[in-house]
């Protein structure tokens, strides 16, 4: 923060400044800092470490294009955790879906939460207080790990955290090994979905988390998104034991999915999720 303006960094050398028009919240937690502000262009705004994660006039694209892909490519998604997500907008989208019967969202941070619950109630739209949701104060990590243990299986498992090169606390949960855990608890059909930062400031580090994919799931499709808010394409990750996307998301099928289970959305349709998959990545 300095004085009016949030500067955010984008990549190593970059940064984005965004003028602040109130500051409506600021907590620091055992785990970060959390501010909600309304700002300029953008409304209101999650802001965690000084890096942006949602504002109300964008936050849909960003979560419309995390959830609905891998949500689509699984025939009946009853069970779906989600890792991360604090301001409850995934949880949100992966309600849209009709057969949904159990979605449990695992945070580290429960500042995050009540924060959001309070201060952002346009993103998460109730969706804290559905009948169908869990929401569990835990690392993520450790969440996993138990779950194995107890013999658990989701259907779809979707990451909404922060960048894999932003924050220690969810480096550990870009990696190979943890991607093998969540297979563990992911059923024989399961789909996993995660964001994974901008490919074209940090390729390095995108590399890893994809190849870390790649090393654990039969078919992995990699896509992005512009978020005007990040400053830059975000890019996003699905992995699959059984199902390839090349063949489950044309936007014919994509359409006809989101009719078929009552999904309504703002930005994310089948021309728009075949366009993605198919215009690669930079």
């Amino acid at each position: 923060m300095l004085g009016t303006l949030i500067v955010q960094g984008i990549g190593k050398n970059s940064v984005m400044a965004i003028k602040v028009r109130s500051l409506i919240a600021i907590k620091k937690s055992p785990f970060q800092e959390i501010i909600v502000a309304d700002v300029e262009e953008f409304g209101k705004a999650l802001i965690l470490d000084g890096y942006l994660q949602s504002t109300v006039a964008d936050e849909f694209i960003y979560h419309e294009s995390l959830v609905h892909p891998a949500m689509i490519l699984h025939p009946n998604p009853k069970r779906v955790l989600i890792i991360g997500g604090g301001e409850g907008a995934t949880l949100r989208e992966v309600l849209k879906h009709n057969m949904v019967e159990e979605a449990v969202m695992v945070d580290i941070d429960k500042d995050v939460i009540e924060l959001s619950k309070e201060y952002l109630p346009e993103m998460h739209q109730g969706s804290f207080f559905n009948k169908r949701s869990k929401v569990v104060i835990d690392d993520g990590k450790n969440f996993v790990e138990k779950e194995i243990k107890r013999g658990a299986q989701y259907d779809v498992v979707i990451m909404d955290l922060t960048d894999p090169y932003s924050s220690e606390i969810a480096k550990e949960l870009y990696t190979k090994q943890f991607l093998e855990k969540i297979s563990m608890i992911l059923v024989e059909d399961g789909v996993f979905a995660t964001q994974a930062g901008s490919r074209f400031f940090y390729r390095e580090v995108y590399e890893d988390v994809a190849n870390a994919a790649k090393n654990v799931f039969k078919y992995v499709a990699e896509y992005q998104v512009w978020i005007p808010s990040f400053g830059y394409s975000c890019n996003f990750i699905i992995g699959s034991k059984n199902f390839d996307t090349k063949i489950l998301l044309n936007h014919e099928n994509v359409d006809k999915v989101l009719r078929l289970r009552g999904v309504e959305t703002r930005f994310i349709n089948g021309k728009r999720i075949a366009a993605m998959l198919s215009m690669g990545i930079y």
